[in-house]
């Protein structure tokens, strides 16, 4: 687990699979973002993870500002369901 960003709306931390560690290096990587302003969470993996990744790379290589990763980073958290709670 690694924390990716975080920013005054969101947080999105980066899972790595077990086996990216191992021989079989094809399995992607999840990753959970926190809105914090709507008080939810979602969990990417599969296709959409990888959709996530592709999109981050390609703002940082036009040298991200916080406004445009929020908004991406929003596109995302439209079908976040989960509710955060503090133990």
């Amino acid at each position: 687990m690694q924390m990716l960003y975080n920013s005054d709306s969101f947080v999105v931390v980066q899972f790595l699979s077990d086996t990216e560690t191992g021989a079989d290096s094809t399995q992607p990587r999840g990753y959970e973002i926190v809105d914090k302003l709507a008080g939810k969470e979602i969990y990417l993996h599969g296709p959409v993870a990888e959709s996530f990744q592709r999109g981050v790379e390609a703002l940082v290589q036009q040298g991200p500002r916080e406004e445009d990763l929020d908004a991406f980073i929003a596109g995302f958290t439209v079908l976040a369901q989960q509710p955060v709670l503090l133990h």
